[in-house]
């Protein structure tokens, strides 16, 4: 999150990540969509800059985790570079 201000006015904003839906059905397991990361044309992942009030709901993004063990090193913040859907 941050703000900006322009001609007197604050604009507080947000960046945000687009995710693109998997297929087009919830899956019939768990009942939730699965996502991937929204990409460009040019294979560069989709970010934007939106305005807080645009912001509708937050969403949790659960990993679709596969069936391997995780390393123990594999920490949180480690979920965006090892996960490709959720």
């Amino acid at each position: 999150f941050f703000s900006f201000q322009y001609q007197g006015d604050v604009y507080p904003c947000t960046v945000i990540r687009w995710f693109d839906k998997v297929g087009d059905t919830a899956d019939e397991d768990t009942g939730m969509w699965i996502v991937h990361p929204g990409y460009r044309a040019n294979n560069t992942l989709q970010y934007a800059i939106i305005h807080t009030d645009a912001i509708y709901r937050a969403a949790h993004l659960i990993p679709v985790y596969g069936k391997e063990f995780l390393p123990w090193e594999l920490k949180f913040y480690h979920s965006h570079d090892v996960f490709h859907s959720y």
